[in-house]
């Protein structure tokens, strides 16, 4: 008589090794790794670095010392930095609409499909963006000039007496037409190609129900390109906060017009490279930044509100 023998247990398996989660998250680290140190290095490290200076204060007993947020103190009571404030502020409310102003128009009538040599049109006005800033004010300064260019000749040959565009009641507005040639066809660009995405059918719909072209700009264009009229505002206003290039080539012909402190950013190179007030120059910088970056939030918030 055979007895039964209890079944063998079958051998377990031995567990799976666990996942090596350490291994695949730094696998994303590396990828992006690169583009980090390159932003740590060319981005932030200036800033803290700024942040840093702007702490201190070289003194003639004692050296570099630590004075907390006294260069702060300082620019906030500085009356050259609240004028070069004000005048770029100025120049904001007055330049930037004219310019985009120009520049919807052009990019509405390159769209619009009944321009003759639309193409032609569009590089030739995207052409002066293309000019470096240096050489547009120069052409630019020699047209100005009362004595010897475009201006001077003028009077002569009419015997006529225009006002002088460097003059301290006209070199500001000299300084906007040179930045409105400039940028005027970037911002175009940047208009054209928003409207050239838009559906073909919104403007099918809007031809069935018989809207004229201005109800098709107004009720379809506009709205469908808001997205671009905030991004060319936000660089345009950051632009005119940072005007540095044009006023100070054009200080040559017109020194006892623009003076060191015309803009902020002027006034913050003469302070470091003239006057040796690297601490200094570094807190009215740091000032400038955060009132451009409140002001581009305020504009990008207002713009991309729906309903706005």
């Amino acid at each position: 008589m055979t007895t039964l023998q209890p079944p063998v247990a079958a051998k377990a398996r031995p567990a799976p090794p666990p996942a090596r989660r350490d291994r695949r998250s730094w696998t994303g680290w590396g990828f992006i790794g690169p583009f980090v140190a390159v932003f740590a290095l060319v981005f932030l490290a200036p800033i803290a670095y700024s942040i840093y200076l702007s702490l201190y204060r070289n003194q003639l007993i004692g050296g570099n010392t630590f004075v907390g947020l006294d260069n702060y103190k300082q620019a906030l009571q500085d009356d050259q930095f609240w004028e070069s404030l004000a005048r770029v502020s100025l120049f904001l409310c007055v330049q930037v609409p004219i310019m985009l102003g120009i520049a919807l128009l052009v990019a509405l009538a390159l769209d619009s499909g009944r321009l003759y040599g639309r193409n032609f049109f569009r590089i030739s006005i995207f052409l002066p963006y293309a000019v470096p800033a240096v050489v547009a004010t120069l052409m630019w300064g020699f047209m100005y000039g009362s004595q010897f260019g475009l201006v001077g000749d003028i009077n002569g040959a009419l015997g006529i007496s225009l006002p002088n565009p460097l003059s301290a009641d006209w070199v500001l507005a000299s300084i906007g037409n040179i930045v409105t040639w400039e940028f005027v066809g970037y911002n175009m660009l940047i208009f054209y190609s928003a409207l050239r995405v838009i559906p073909t059918s919104l403007y099918e719909a809007a031809e069935i129900d018989g809207a004229g072209q201005v109800r098709v700009i107004t009720a379809i264009k506009l709205p469908a390109i808001r997205g671009a009229l905030v991004i060319a505002t936000i660089f345009s206003i950051i632009g005119s906060f940072q005007l540095f290039n044009e006023p100070s080539i054009l200080r040559n012909l017109a020194r006892n017009t623009i003076t060191t402190d015309y803009t902020p950013n002027f006034y913050t190179y003469a302070l470091s490279f003239n006057g040796q007030q690297h601490n200094y120059s570094a807190a009215v910088a740091i000032i400038m930044g955060l009132i451009t970056m409140v002001i581009a939030y305020v504009v990008q918030l207002r713009g991309m509100r729906k309903g706005a």
